[in-house]
């Protein structure tokens, strides 16, 4: 059998697709807004990986911190021969739940960048002897269909990014994900945690200006692969924290009036001076919440591991 194996089960211009439909309904939308996924072409993956390392952005550090300790206890718990991991991109973190886990292995990362895909797979094969990795070209946030892989199967979705879906959006994706499983199987679902609003606000709002520039980037991607004309220095990145629905809300607010041409979509766009662009919603969660939303969409939790600061969870449930 072979060590490495890729499926593609989106159609070779789903990306291309995608950003139009989602370009075109968002931008002709009241309040205008963008889907976040599109911050991350090269250029915002960068820009993603710098964010990480600035003192104030602690998720990414917190998530690490919780697998460095509870990795071994996470794999007992589950007995996974198979992990799934949905948007894996670089599968960094990924490595520390693969160190813990029983060979035989397989790892089935979810990820709609082959590239990602491609280059995460070379480097993990080469650090584990005898892991078998089938990669599946394919949006998370659509309907997925596993390749057989032995059981039991934990399926991971680290880094918090459940929280840019809205609360119908998560409540569908869990359901969807649950019909995945089968009983025996888990979900390991990351989680940053309601804290103090400075905390929040400085996580997404660096004086160093690498937040600001990675929320423009969305337009440059834009300008790029849809022909458009905006000019990233007529906005001004914003981080606002909504108190009523516990999110971090990044926008872009137009600096004066300005219209937009975007050709691709036939589109001519115009924002008034001080009007926002909203690109992201983050999600702060509560334990109680998180149970909640499990056992609705037919999951039982099972466990819940912060890290020693309380910023940030990591949650363990069966398939019910």
């Amino acid at each position: 059998m072979r060590p490495f194996q890729l499926t593609r089960t989106l159609p070779e211009d789903a990306t291309g697709a995608a950003l139009r439909a989602d370009v075109l309904h968002g931008l002709t939308a009241t309040p205008k807004s963008l889907p976040p996924k599109w911050f991350y072409d090269a250029r915002g993956s960068e820009l993603f990986e710098e964010i990480t390392r600035i003192p104030d952005y602690y998720p990414t550090r917190a998530e690490r911190e919780i697998l460095d300790h509870r990795a071994a206890e996470i794999a007992a718990a589950t007995g996974a021969h198979t992990l799934v991991e949905l948007g894996s991109g670089s599968s960094e973190k990924t490595r520390l739940l693969l160190d813990a886990l029983p060979a035989p292995l397989t790892y089935i990362p979810v990820d709609v960048s082959e590239s990602a895909l491609a280059g995460a797979a070379e480097g993990l094969l080469a650090d584990h002897p005898g892991l078998r990795v089938h990669a599946l070209i394919a949006d998370f946030t659509q309907v997925l269909e596993l390749p057989e892989a032995p059981g039991p199967r934990l399926v991971a979705f680290l880094g918090g990014t459940i929280g840019n879906l809205l609360p119908a959006e998560r409540a569908e994706f869990l359901t969807s994900v649950r019909k995945l499983m089968t009983p025996g199987d888990s979900l390991l679902i990351g989680t940053d945690l309601v804290k103090e609003e400075s905390v929040l606000v400085r996580a997404y709002d660096d004086p160093t200006g690498v937040t600001a520039a990675f929320n423009k980037n969305v337009l440059s991607v834009i300008d790029r692969e849809l022909g458009a004309d905006f000019d990233p220095d007529d906005f001004d990145h914003v981080a606002l924290w909504n108190r009523e629905e516990e999110w971090i809300e990044m926008r872009l607010r137009a600096r004066r009036d300005v219209t937009v041409k975007i050709p691709e979509l036939d589109l001519v766009v115009s924002f008034a001076a001080g009007e926002d662009l909203r690109t992201e919603v983050s999600a702060k969660f509560r334990e109680e919440g998180v149970r909640a939303e499990l056992s609705a969409a037919g999951f039982v939790p099972s466990r819940w591991w912060t890290d020693a600061a309380g910023r940030f969870a990591l949650s363990l449930a069966t398939a019910g």
